[in-house]
């Protein structure tokens, strides 16, 4: 049973950082209704980072 939740709620977040330690971006999931709803992967700098490449650095 999903919990109520509303709409645009930040349900997990998870900072990536490159080689150097820099923070590069963020991947955020927003649930509505207690389902996830929405999957975002923002870049915090000139280069753009896809799902594939947040993937790779979280399980680093």
């Amino acid at each position: 049973m999903a919990a109520p939740s509303p709409a645009g709620t930040v349900v997990a977040e998870a900072q990536l950082f490159d080689t150097a330690e820099d923070w590069i971006g963020e991947v955020l999931a927003f649930a509505r209704n207690g389902y996830l709803s929405w999957l975002e992967v923002c870049s915090w700098s000139d280069s753009t980072v896809t799902l594939a490449d947040a993937l790779r650095m979280l399980r680093s």
